[in-house]
């Protein structure tokens, strides 16, 4: 799986990127901590209301600065401010939004940034199959691609029809299939 990621990783996720339309108006922010090599890291992810993962940071700070660099490097891949930004109760992001997207509304409900918290399962759960990364970069380097590749194939069955899943599923392995040139047998 390492060595897949290192080979065909970048390739894959920028032709789904680019295939890809703007994702959702509407951001959830949440940061979980990592270990790596005994040193704590933290994880920093954004999804949109659909649950569409827009990017992700691994950082060794939790901090005003980090928050912004991760800002930064969220508006830049997805080239829009969004309508409204949830995250928790941490105070960086306040500060951090104020100074790079004040226009932008803001919210931190109890409960609200569940959708962010439960985007966080996938992840940990091919972390746990790998047996843990072992170092910032791969960790960083897999999530990412992991993460645009999960959006292509998590269509939400629980919301349609089957007629409608299969059709949704049939375009997504195509896709698959044009960015991967993997021909399909059946």
């Amino acid at each position: 799986m390492r060595n897949w990621c290192v080979k065909f990783g970048n390739q894959y996720s920028s032709q789904i990127r680019k295939k890809r339309s703007q994702l959702g108006d509407m951001w959830y922010l949440d940061e979980v901590f990592i270990k790596k090599n005994g040193v704590l890291h933290y994880l920093w992810r954004a999804v949109d209301q659909d649950g569409d993962e827009l990017d992700i940071l691994i950082q060794k700070r939790r901090n005003k600065k980090a928050v912004m660099k991760f800002f930064k490097k969220l508006l830049k891949g997805q080239q829009a401010t969004p309508l409204k930004l949830v995250t928790d109760k941490l105070r960086s992001y306040s500060t951090a939004k104020r100074k790079i997207m004040p226009s932008v509304a803001h919210s931190t409900q109890q409960y609200e940034n569940n959708h962010c918290e439960l985007s966080h399962h996938p992840g940990r759960q091919q972390e746990r199959q790998m047996r843990r990364f072992t170092s910032q970069g791969q960790a960083q380097r897999f999530l990412a691609y992991h993460g645009i590749v999960n959006n292509l194939f998590r269509l939400g069955r629980h919301k349609m029809q089957a007629d409608n899943d299969r059709i949704l599923r049939e375009r997504a392995f195509n896709e698959w299939a044009g960015v991967s040139c993997v021909q399909n047998l059946a």
